[in-house]
Protein backbone atom coordinates (compact mmCIF):
# COMPACT_ATOMS: atom_id res chain seq x y z
CA UNK A 1 0.00 0.00 0.00
CA UNK A 2 1.46 3.38 -1.03
CA UNK A 3 0.31 6.99 -0.73
CA UNK A 4 -3.35 7.39 -1.74
CA UNK A 5 -3.10 4.52 -4.21
CA UNK A 6 0.29 5.56 -5.58
CA UNK A 7 3.65 3.89 -4.98
CA UNK A 8 6.02 5.48 -2.47
CA UNK A 9 9.02 6.60 -4.50
CA UNK A 10 12.19 5.78 -2.57
CA UNK A 11 15.80 6.82 -3.10
CA UNK A 12 18.41 4.55 -1.46
CA UNK A 13 21.73 6.04 -0.36
CA UNK A 14 24.49 3.71 0.86
CA UNK A 15 28.23 3.65 0.18
CA UNK A 16 28.37 -0.16 0.15
CA UNK A 17 27.66 -1.68 -3.31
CA UNK A 18 26.70 -4.96 -1.63
CA UNK A 19 24.23 -3.32 0.75
CA UNK A 20 22.78 -1.11 -2.00
CA UNK A 21 22.12 -4.23 -4.09
CA UNK A 22 20.67 -6.07 -1.09
CA UNK A 23 18.21 -3.30 -0.16
CA UNK A 24 17.18 -2.76 -3.78
CA UNK A 25 16.58 -6.48 -4.39
CA UNK A 26 14.44 -7.03 -1.30
CA UNK A 27 12.74 -3.66 -0.81
CA UNK A 28 11.59 -3.43 -4.43
CA UNK A 29 9.45 -6.53 -3.83
CA UNK A 30 7.37 -4.73 -1.19
CA UNK A 31 3.91 -3.70 -2.30
CA UNK A 32 3.45 0.03 -2.71
CA UNK A 33 7.19 0.83 -2.71
CA UNK A 34 9.09 1.82 -5.85
CA UNK A 35 12.88 2.22 -5.87
CA UNK A 36 13.45 5.19 -8.18
CA UNK A 37 17.20 5.54 -7.69
CA UNK A 38 20.32 4.47 -5.85
CA UNK A 39 23.02 6.87 -4.62
CA UNK A 40 26.55 5.78 -3.80
CA UNK A 41 27.27 8.62 -1.35
CA UNK A 42 25.86 11.87 0.09
CA UNK A 43 26.95 13.99 -2.88
CA UNK A 44 25.37 11.59 -5.35
CA UNK A 45 22.22 11.62 -3.21
CA UNK A 46 21.99 15.41 -3.33
CA UNK A 47 22.10 15.36 -7.13
CA UNK A 48 19.54 12.56 -7.42
CA UNK A 49 17.16 14.18 -4.94
CA UNK A 50 17.06 17.22 -7.21
CA UNK A 51 16.55 15.10 -10.32
CA UNK A 52 14.16 12.41 -9.06
CA UNK A 53 12.15 14.15 -6.30
CA UNK A 54 11.72 11.04 -4.09
CA UNK A 55 8.96 10.71 -1.50
CA UNK A 56 11.33 9.15 1.06
CA UNK A 57 15.11 8.82 1.40
CA UNK A 58 16.62 5.67 2.95
CA UNK A 59 19.96 6.97 4.22
CA UNK A 60 23.06 5.14 5.43
CA UNK A 61 24.77 6.96 8.30
CA UNK A 62 28.41 5.83 8.01
CA UNK A 63 29.76 7.14 4.70
CA UNK A 64 33.05 8.80 3.68
CA UNK A 65 33.44 12.54 2.93
CA UNK A 66 29.94 13.45 4.14
CA UNK A 67 28.08 11.09 6.47
CA UNK A 68 24.34 10.63 6.73
CA UNK A 69 24.05 12.89 9.78
CA UNK A 70 25.65 15.81 7.96
CA UNK A 71 23.53 15.19 4.86
CA UNK A 72 20.34 15.11 6.95
CA UNK A 73 21.16 18.46 8.55
CA UNK A 74 21.93 19.96 5.16
CA UNK A 75 18.79 18.60 3.46
CA UNK A 76 16.43 19.59 6.25
CA UNK A 77 17.39 23.27 6.00
CA UNK A 78 16.27 23.40 2.37
CA UNK A 79 13.46 20.84 2.13
CA UNK A 80 11.10 18.67 4.14
CA UNK A 81 12.10 15.31 2.68
CA UNK A 82 11.18 12.37 4.95
CA UNK A 83 14.39 10.52 5.86
CA UNK A 84 14.81 7.07 7.39
CA UNK A 85 18.27 6.53 8.86
CA UNK A 86 19.90 3.13 8.48
CA UNK A 87 22.53 2.94 11.18
CA UNK A 88 24.40 0.90 13.72
CA UNK A 89 23.89 2.12 17.29
CA UNK A 90 25.52 5.56 17.33
CA UNK A 91 24.77 8.55 19.55
CA UNK A 92 25.07 10.91 16.58
CA UNK A 93 21.82 9.63 15.01
CA UNK A 94 19.90 11.66 17.59
CA UNK A 95 21.39 14.82 16.10
CA UNK A 96 19.81 13.78 12.81
CA UNK A 97 16.47 13.09 14.48
CA UNK A 98 16.69 16.51 16.10
CA UNK A 99 17.34 17.99 12.65
CA UNK A 100 14.19 16.36 11.29
CA UNK A 101 14.87 12.75 10.24
CA UNK A 102 11.73 10.66 10.81
CA UNK A 103 13.08 7.42 12.28
CA UNK A 104 15.92 4.89 12.58
CA UNK A 105 16.32 1.32 11.40
CA UNK A 106 19.16 -0.68 12.93
CA UNK A 107 21.60 -1.74 10.22
CA UNK A 108 22.36 -5.47 10.25
CA UNK A 109 25.94 -6.66 10.39
CA UNK A 110 27.82 -8.07 7.41
CA UNK A 111 26.42 -11.55 7.99
CA UNK A 112 22.71 -10.86 7.50
CA UNK A 113 20.93 -13.88 8.94
CA UNK A 114 17.38 -12.50 8.71
CA UNK A 115 17.08 -10.15 5.72
CA UNK A 116 13.29 -10.37 5.76
CA UNK A 117 13.02 -8.91 9.29
CA UNK A 118 15.26 -5.96 8.43
CA UNK A 119 13.46 -5.25 5.15
CA UNK A 120 10.04 -5.57 6.79
CA UNK A 121 11.03 -2.98 9.39
CA UNK A 122 12.54 -0.66 6.78
CA UNK A 123 9.45 -0.95 4.56
CA UNK A 124 7.15 -0.27 7.52
CA UNK A 125 9.05 2.87 8.51
CA UNK A 126 9.20 4.08 4.90
CA UNK A 127 5.40 3.82 4.74
CA UNK A 128 5.08 5.81 7.97
CA UNK A 129 7.63 8.39 6.82
CA UNK A 130 5.67 8.94 3.61
CA UNK A 131 2.70 10.29 5.61
CA UNK A 132 4.67 11.90 8.46
CA UNK A 133 4.60 15.64 9.05
CA UNK A 134 8.12 16.84 8.30
CA UNK A 135 9.19 20.46 8.58
CA UNK A 136 12.29 22.31 7.48
CA UNK A 137 14.69 23.03 10.33
CA UNK A 138 16.91 26.01 11.08
CA UNK A 139 20.53 25.64 9.93
CA UNK A 140 22.62 23.64 12.41
CA UNK A 141 26.33 24.27 12.69
CA UNK A 142 28.57 21.34 11.90
CA UNK A 143 29.99 19.79 15.05
CA UNK A 144 31.43 16.59 16.38
CA UNK A 145 28.85 13.86 17.03
CA UNK A 146 26.93 14.64 20.20
CA UNK A 147 28.45 18.12 20.51
CA UNK A 148 25.08 19.74 19.92
CA UNK A 149 23.81 18.28 23.19
CA UNK A 150 23.66 21.08 25.79
CA UNK A 151 24.85 20.50 29.38
CA UNK A 152 22.44 19.36 32.10
CA UNK A 153 20.62 22.53 33.21
CA UNK A 154 21.42 24.12 36.56
CA UNK A 155 17.73 25.00 36.99
CA UNK A 156 14.55 23.71 35.35
CA UNK A 157 12.39 25.82 33.07
CA UNK A 158 9.35 25.04 35.21
CA UNK A 159 9.85 25.20 38.96
CA UNK A 160 8.58 22.54 41.36
CA UNK A 161 5.52 23.71 43.30
CA UNK A 162 4.37 20.55 45.01
CA UNK A 163 5.29 18.61 48.12
CA UNK A 164 7.88 15.84 48.25
CA UNK A 165 5.10 13.42 49.19
CA UNK A 166 3.54 13.93 45.74
CA UNK A 167 6.84 13.10 44.04
CA UNK A 168 6.96 9.89 46.06
CA UNK A 169 3.35 8.81 45.61
CA UNK A 170 2.71 9.47 41.91
CA UNK A 171 4.08 7.74 38.81
CA UNK A 172 4.25 9.22 35.31
CA UNK A 173 4.10 6.88 32.29
CA UNK A 174 4.92 8.11 28.77
CA UNK A 175 4.53 6.25 25.48
CA UNK A 176 5.73 7.33 22.04
CA UNK A 177 6.71 6.05 18.60
CA UNK A 178 7.60 7.87 15.36
CA UNK A 179 8.74 11.40 16.22
CA UNK A 180 8.75 10.51 19.90
CA UNK A 181 12.44 11.02 20.63
CA UNK A 182 12.08 14.79 20.24
CA UNK A 183 8.51 14.95 21.61
CA UNK A 184 9.58 13.21 24.82
CA UNK A 185 12.56 15.53 25.09
CA UNK A 186 10.26 18.53 24.67
CA UNK A 187 8.34 17.36 27.76
CA UNK A 188 11.20 16.21 29.96
CA UNK A 189 13.60 19.10 29.46
CA UNK A 190 11.09 21.51 31.00
CA UNK A 191 10.63 19.53 34.22
CA UNK A 192 12.50 20.02 37.52
CA UNK A 193 14.88 17.46 38.99
CA UNK A 194 12.48 16.47 41.77
CA UNK A 195 9.65 14.88 39.84
CA UNK A 196 7.76 11.64 40.40
CA UNK A 197 9.33 8.60 38.73
CA UNK A 198 8.88 8.73 34.95
CA UNK A 199 8.62 5.51 32.93
CA UNK A 200 9.08 5.84 29.16
CA UNK A 201 8.41 3.43 26.31
CA UNK A 202 9.80 4.72 23.03
CA UNK A 203 9.59 2.38 20.04
CA UNK A 204 13.28 2.07 19.18
CA UNK A 205 15.71 -0.69 18.15
CA UNK A 206 17.79 -2.44 20.78
CA UNK A 207 21.06 -0.62 21.42
CA UNK A 208 19.60 2.81 20.68
CA UNK A 209 17.56 3.03 23.90
CA UNK A 210 20.71 3.12 26.05
CA UNK A 211 22.18 5.87 23.87
CA UNK A 212 18.89 7.77 23.99
CA UNK A 213 18.87 7.58 27.79
CA UNK A 214 22.46 8.86 27.90
CA UNK A 215 21.55 11.76 25.64
CA UNK A 216 18.52 12.73 27.74
CA UNK A 217 20.60 12.48 30.89
CA UNK A 218 22.91 15.19 29.54
CA UNK A 219 20.02 17.50 28.71
CA UNK A 220 17.37 17.03 31.42
CA UNK A 221 17.45 18.14 35.05
CA UNK A 222 16.49 14.71 36.40
CA UNK A 223 18.54 11.52 36.13
CA UNK A 224 17.79 9.42 33.05
CA UNK A 225 18.79 5.79 32.56
CA UNK A 226 17.95 2.77 30.47
CA UNK A 227 15.80 0.58 32.72
CA UNK A 228 17.11 -2.75 33.96
CA UNK A 229 15.13 -5.67 35.29
CA UNK A 230 14.69 -5.20 39.04
CA UNK A 231 15.32 -1.44 39.13
CA UNK A 232 13.69 0.25 42.13
CA UNK A 233 11.45 3.09 40.98
CA UNK A 234 12.68 6.34 42.55
CA UNK A 235 11.57 10.00 42.33
CA UNK A 236 13.76 12.26 40.22
CA UNK A 237 14.58 9.45 37.78
CA UNK A 238 13.45 8.70 34.23
CA UNK A 239 13.54 5.05 33.13
CA UNK A 240 13.70 4.30 29.38
CA UNK A 241 12.39 0.85 28.43
CA UNK A 242 15.22 -1.21 26.89
CA UNK A 243 14.81 -2.11 23.22
CA UNK A 244 13.47 -5.63 22.63
CA UNK A 245 12.15 -6.02 26.21
CA UNK A 246 8.71 -5.39 27.68
CA UNK A 247 8.79 -3.06 30.72
CA UNK A 248 6.22 -3.37 33.51
CA UNK A 249 5.70 -1.68 36.87
CA UNK A 250 5.33 -4.13 39.78
CA UNK A 251 4.76 -3.59 43.51
CA UNK A 252 7.68 -4.67 45.67
CA UNK A 253 8.32 -4.37 49.43
CA UNK A 254 6.15 -1.32 49.96
CA UNK A 255 7.45 0.38 46.83
CA UNK A 256 7.74 -0.37 43.14
CA UNK A 257 10.21 -2.09 40.86
CA UNK A 258 10.49 -2.58 37.12
CA UNK A 259 10.24 -5.90 35.37
CA UNK A 260 12.04 -5.89 32.01
CA UNK A 261 11.53 -9.35 30.57
CA UNK A 262 9.84 -11.00 27.64
CA UNK A 263 10.50 -10.37 23.99
CA UNK A 264 7.09 -11.18 22.49
CA UNK A 265 5.48 -8.27 20.67
CA UNK A 266 2.30 -6.79 22.13
CA UNK A 267 0.19 -4.42 20.01
CA UNK A 268 2.86 -5.01 17.36
CA UNK A 269 5.77 -3.75 19.47
CA UNK A 270 8.48 -4.72 21.93
CA UNK A 271 8.65 -2.69 24.09
CA UNK A 272 4.95 -1.91 24.02
CA UNK A 273 3.26 1.17 25.46
CA UNK A 274 0.15 -0.91 26.23
CA UNK A 275 2.19 -3.27 28.41
CA UNK A 276 3.59 -0.37 30.45
CA UNK A 277 0.31 1.53 30.76
CA UNK A 278 -1.64 -1.61 31.75
CA UNK A 279 0.87 -2.44 34.47
CA UNK A 280 0.61 1.10 35.88
CA UNK A 281 -3.19 0.88 35.75
CA UNK A 282 -3.09 -2.25 37.92
CA UNK A 283 -1.62 -0.17 40.74
CA UNK A 284 -4.83 1.93 40.72
CA UNK A 285 -3.06 4.96 42.24
CA UNK A 286 -5.28 7.93 41.44
CA UNK A 287 -2.28 10.28 41.32
CA UNK A 288 -0.73 8.48 38.36
CA UNK A 289 -0.33 10.27 35.03
CA UNK A 290 -0.37 8.72 31.55
CA UNK A 291 0.92 10.60 28.51
CA UNK A 292 0.65 9.34 24.92
CA UNK A 293 2.74 11.06 22.27
CA UNK A 294 3.22 10.99 18.50
CA UNK A 295 3.30 7.66 16.68
CA UNK A 296 1.69 5.44 14.05
CA UNK A 297 -0.88 2.83 15.01
CA UNK A 298 -2.74 2.32 18.27
CA UNK A 299 -0.19 1.02 20.78
CA UNK A 300 -0.91 2.57 24.17
CA UNK A 301 -4.51 3.61 23.56
CA UNK A 302 -6.08 0.65 25.38
CA UNK A 303 -3.59 0.84 28.24
CA UNK A 304 -4.20 4.57 28.64
CA UNK A 305 -7.94 3.94 28.84
CA UNK A 306 -7.29 1.41 31.62
CA UNK A 307 -5.28 4.07 33.47
CA UNK A 308 -8.04 6.65 33.10
CA UNK A 309 -10.67 4.21 34.38
CA UNK A 310 -8.51 3.70 37.48
CA UNK A 311 -8.45 7.44 38.16
CA UNK A 312 -5.21 8.49 36.46
CA UNK A 313 -4.81 11.87 34.76
CA UNK A 314 -4.29 11.27 31.03
CA UNK A 315 -2.82 13.55 28.38
CA UNK A 316 -2.60 13.07 24.61
CA UNK A 317 -0.35 15.00 22.26
CA UNK A 318 -2.42 17.16 19.93
CA UNK A 319 -2.33 16.85 16.16
CA UNK A 320 -0.65 20.26 15.99
CA UNK A 321 2.75 18.97 17.15
CA UNK A 322 2.57 15.27 16.23
CA UNK A 323 4.88 13.95 13.52
CA UNK A 324 2.28 11.19 13.09
CA UNK A 325 -1.12 11.72 14.72
CA UNK A 326 -1.94 8.04 15.12
CA UNK A 327 -1.54 6.71 18.67
CA UNK A 328 -2.86 9.89 20.34
CA UNK A 329 -5.79 10.04 17.89
CA UNK A 330 -6.87 6.46 18.65
CA UNK A 331 -6.54 7.14 22.39
CA UNK A 332 -8.64 10.29 21.99
CA UNK A 333 -11.29 8.50 19.95
CA UNK A 334 -11.82 5.72 22.51
CA UNK A 335 -12.09 8.16 25.42
CA UNK A 336 -8.70 7.47 26.99
CA UNK A 337 -7.50 11.10 26.85
CA UNK A 338 -8.69 13.74 29.33
CA UNK A 339 -6.85 16.66 27.72
CA UNK A 340 -4.88 17.22 24.51
CA UNK A 341 -1.93 19.58 24.19
CA UNK A 342 1.15 20.17 22.05
CA UNK A 343 4.34 18.54 23.31
CA UNK A 344 5.61 21.97 24.38
CA UNK A 345 2.54 22.51 26.60
CA UNK A 346 2.39 19.08 28.26
CA UNK A 347 5.01 19.84 30.94
CA UNK A 348 2.97 22.86 32.08
CA UNK A 349 -0.20 20.74 32.33
CA UNK A 350 1.69 18.09 34.23
CA UNK A 351 3.16 20.53 36.75
CA UNK A 352 -0.22 22.21 37.26
CA UNK A 353 -1.81 18.83 37.98
CA UNK A 354 0.93 17.84 40.45
CA UNK A 355 0.68 21.21 42.20
CA UNK A 356 -3.05 20.70 42.75
CA UNK A 357 -2.31 17.38 44.47
CA UNK A 358 -0.17 19.02 47.15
Amino acid sequence: MGIQGKNIRVLICDDSPVFRTFINAYLSKKEGIEIIGIARDAFDAQDKIQQLKPDVLSLDVEMPRMNGIELTKKLMTTSALPIILVSAADLSVFDALQAGAVDIVKKPDANITSPEAFIDELASKIRIAAIAKVSKSAPIRSAAPGAAVPPKPAAPIIGAKYSESVASSAIIAIGASTGGTEATLAVLQQLPAQVPPILVVQHMPAGFTKLYAERLNKICAMNVKEAQDGDSVMPGTVYIAPGDYQMELIRWAGGHKLRCTGKEKVSGHCPSVDVLFSSVAKESMKKNIGIILTGMGKDGATGLLEMRKKGAYTIGESQESCVVYGMPMVAQNIGAVMVQASNREIAHLLMKYLSNLS
